[in-house]
């Protein structure tokens, strides 16, 4: 089995159970029990980081000072924001900010 089609496989459940969620109080409970504190941090960070790209008014070394994150990590999440085509930062974005 390829290496894509095994992650696809072992997620599928994760992914539905994430979809079960249905409140804040419920996503807080459930990522606790799941990751880790380091984890949620990373998680976290990069959400921070993907509100400041998105808002457009601050650099790279801005953002670093701000949220912790090194320009490496800031620049991968904006690759990921502007590049990739999963679209998935901008998904939620949108969702979010209505």
């Amino acid at each position: 089995m390829s290496a894509v089609r095994k992650r696809e496989t072992q997620n599928d459940g994760l992914y539905d159970a994430i979809m079960a969620l249905q409140s804040a109080e419920e996503c807080q409970a459930f990522l606790n029990d799941l990751c880790t504190p380091a984890e949620l941090d990373a998680f976290q960070e990069r959400w921070s980081i993907v509100k400041m790209l998105d808002d457009g008014d601050k650099s790279y070394r801005q953002i670093s000072a701000l949220s912790g994150a090194s320009t490496t990590t800031i620049g991968r999440v904006a690759r990921f924001l502007q590049q990739e085509s999963n679209k998935g930062y901008k998904l939620i974005l949108k969702r979010v900010r209505g």
